[in-house]
């Protein structure tokens, strides 16, 4: 099993005698370690040299507050240089859920697109995978990323079935991360029943989106097997059916 998205915070990683205790792998054979800011970054880079289970995303996600996008950028690339562990950008993207109500002030949202765009060249350059942040900004996303001859995964999809489509037209190097609130969530299952197989990441976003029958608790990389088990059922497949398809998609994208 792989976890493709969980999130690590830097203040309690080995480095400041933090409690990676609560970030229980298990049994499974990689989890992806997906950045928020420059500190996240730098520390996913640092936890994949300690175990190679865990492998590095350096990005900046939307909703951060950046005082300087170019020295963000220009620091992430030197990462990007510097890094063999590093196998994707992200998570990046937009996020629109505080969206002033005057069309005229949009504000940072404007520079929160810039910062997409930069990392999407950057993922482009390094020849990686993008991570991307979608929340009440989808077709936005889907329209940067259009034609823009990219691969990735839209982490925690919610387009909904209307949209399963315009993920598709990105290219067959697109997959769709599932996490936890499909063991809860009925319009989830709708969506998963129409996504094809061999397009589909199962993820936590640790130390969030906590499935059943644990919901309200912290999350770890190790739920993601309720992920699994939930689309196997889902899928009317046996687990180990399910693991080996969700396995290889994550291996396509990130680790090929």
């Amino acid at each position: 099993m792989i976890d493709t998205h969980a999130h690590v915070n830097p203040s309690k990683s080995p480095f400041d005698k933090g409690d990676l205790n609560d970030f229980k792998i298990g049994e499974l054979d990689f989890v992806i370690l997906s950045a928020a800011n420059m500190e996240t970054s730098i520390s996913n880079v640092e936890l994949a040299k300690i175990d190679k289970r865990l492998l590095a995303a350096v990005g900046i996600h939307p909703r951060e507050t950046i005082t300087n996008y170019e020295l963000s950028i220009t620091n992430l690339e030197k990462l990007l240089k510097e890094n063999q562990e590093i196998i994707a950008v992200g998570e990046c993207g937009l996020d629109y859920s505080n969206l002033p109500k005057s069309p005229f002030d949009k504000g940072d949202f404007q520079e929160m697109e810039v910062l997409f765009r930069q990392q999407i060249e950057l993922a482009k350059k390094y020849n990686k995978p993008l991570i991307v942040h979608a929340r009440k900004a989808v077709e936005e996303v889907f329209d940067i990323l259009r034609g823009s001859n990219t691969r990735g995964v839209v982490h925690c999809y919610t387009g909904g079935k209307k949209r399963v489509q315009k993920v598709l037209d990105l290219g067959k190097d697109w997959f769709f991360g599932i996490d936890g609130n499909v063991t809860y969530e009925e319009g989830l299952v709708e969506v998963v029943k129409v996504i094809p197989h061999e397009r589909l990441l199962a993820e936590t976003d640790s130390p969030e989106l906590t499935p059943l029958p644990f919901r309200g608790q912290k999350n770890s990389p190790e739920n993601v097997k309720y992920v699994y088990q939930k689309i196997a059922e889902i899928w009317g497949m046996s687990f180990d059916e399910t693991e080996k398809i969700l396995d290889e998609n994550a291996r396509r994208l990130f680790l090929q």
